[in-house]
């Protein structure tokens, strides 16, 4: 009897095939699908946001199939199929986990999560080992992820190599350093090159703060924004109600809606 995974590589197989195949199947490549690859990662995170389990079971299928796409798109040119990739997973799973596949003992969470990281940092040793080099701290954090993500992990990355501020108190220090500094660009009316340097370093050092504080920059960008959505469409519906718009409101006007909006969130359900 076919297995679920096995009817959906057969299905992957004919839609790349030469004869019979979808023309649009065919012609993509790892650098046209890698776009795809990301944007269900993504929908996966928001059916998980929204509490959606019939839509996380659907965007999970997404998923998996961007998987077997680029699998598929591997074997044909010869280098990896995938049962290659689920072997090699299942082989890094049970080489970072020595505590349930092997005799090691860990005490609690945060333990293993520095044996995980110190399991991660000997491989990319051993990667670079093998291309002739040696792995610097930062090294592999990918260029694709989100910026602020980006920002968290090579934080974290510098923190392990003891390059760190002592706690978030010294990161908010340094924030408040990053927006005198951006007001003395601003002020000095210097180029759009300076001060994207600047707003740069500035968000970067609130993804530091976010880190030292526990909390996922990405995750609580993603949360002010829902909030700013909200409360702005708190403005727009006081305002439609009068037969307004926020482009006819005066700031003042606006900025008391805004409060109002603020204080209905806070209001018990």
């Amino acid at each position: 009897m076919t297995t679920p995974i096995e009817r959906l590589l057969a299905i992957m197989a004919r839609l790349r095939a030469p004869v019979g195949g979808c023309p649009w199947d065919r012609e993509q490549t790892f650098a046209t699908i890698a776009p795809y690859t990301i944007e269900e990662a993504y929908e996966v995170a928001d059916a998980i946001a929204r509490n959606d389990m019939r839509g996380l079971k659907d965007e999970l299928g997404d998923l998996l199939f961007q998987v077997v796409f680029h699998a598929r798109m591997a074997e044909e040119a010869g280098h990896f199929a995938f049962a290659d990739v689920a072997d090699a997973i299942s082989d890094k799973m049970e080489r970072r986990h020595p505590h349930v596949f092997g005799d090691v003992e860990i005490s609690d969470a945060a333990a293993q999560t520095d044996a995980w990281e110190a399991h991660k940092a000997r491989e990319r040793d051993a990667a670079a080992s093998e291309r002739g080099g040696k792995a610097g701290a930062l090294a592999g954090v990918p260029l694709a992820l989100p910026a602020l993500l980006r920002a968290e992990k090579l934080g974290k990355r510098a923190a392990r190599a003891n390059f760190d501020w002592p706690d978030a108190r010294a990161v908010v220090d340094k924030v408040r350093e990053e927006i005198d500094e951006l007001d003395r660009v601003i002020a000095a009316g210097e180029s759009e090159a300076r001060l994207s340097h600047e707003i740069g370093d500035l968000l970067f050092a609130a993804a530091q703060l976010a880190r030292k504080l526990g909390i996922n920059p990405e995750t609580a960008l993603r949360d002010g924004s829902a909030r700013f959505e909200r409360r702005f469409g708190y403005i727009e519906e006081r305002l439609a109600a009068r037969g307004r718009t926020p482009a006819d409101a005066t700031l003042d006007e606006l900025e008391a809606l805004w409060g109002e909006a603020k204080t209905a969130e806070r209001q018990p359900r």
